[in-house]
């Protein structure tokens, strides 16, 4: 009955994130879900009450996984180096589960993400600061404010994902190329 249970929460999960990059949080309603899944509307309401619980627990399914990805970051290799593995690590990730990207880029902004789930999210990007900061004190990258050279990065990902997760664009460029101009944009 577990397994069971786990496939046909693992099956809503699916369905809604693929119905939700499709259609948008806005326009897929419970029922549509619950039909993509192969359930019944009793069935996903068990698992989910409301389109707010199914919504938030997709959005920190996404962001554990990514969460994994650092667990193993080497803090005894280069400053360079542990930046390239961190920015190859998210972007392969992401190009890798482009559904993943196009949910995540709709709920980041979202209300219905609640406060807890959203600092949650948060947790790589504090991996990052650390990086950051650790580097700011070996004099390696800027002097700018942490905050300000995140966004920076940030922004560089988001463009580099624009162009592999949209559908309509998936112009492929050199990722070697763009962590380098990135790290060239903030070493010292």
């Amino acid at each position: 009955m577990y397994l069971y249970g786990m496939k046909k929460r693992e099956a809503i999960l699916n369905a809604a994130i693929e119905l939700l990059v499709e259609k948008g949080i806005h326009n897929t309603p419970m029922s549509e879900i619950a039909k993509a899944a192969g359930t019944g509307m009793g069935t996903i309401y068990n698992y989910f009450p409301n389109k707010e619980v199914l919504i938030n627990e997709i959005y920190v399914k996404i962001r554990k996984q990514e969460e994994t990805l650092f667990l193993e970051l080497r803090t005894d290799l280069p400053i360079k180096t542990q930046f390239d593995i961190y920015l190859t690590a998210i972007i392969e990730f992401f190009i890798n589960h482009p559904s993943y990207f196009n949910i995540i880029q709709q709920l980041e902004a979202s209300p219905i993400i609640t406060h807890e789930n959203k600092e949650m999210g948060r947790k790589p990007i504090e991996m990052m600061a650390k990086l950051v900061q650790i580097a700011q004190q070996n004099r390696i990258v800027k002097n700018v404010d942490i905050d300000e050279i995140l966004i920076f990065i940030s922004g560089a990902i988001l463009s580099y994902l624009n162009r592999y997760c949209t559908p309509y664009e998936k112009k492929h460029s050199s990722l070697k190329n763009h962590i380098r101009m990135v790290w060239d944009g903030i070493k010292e």
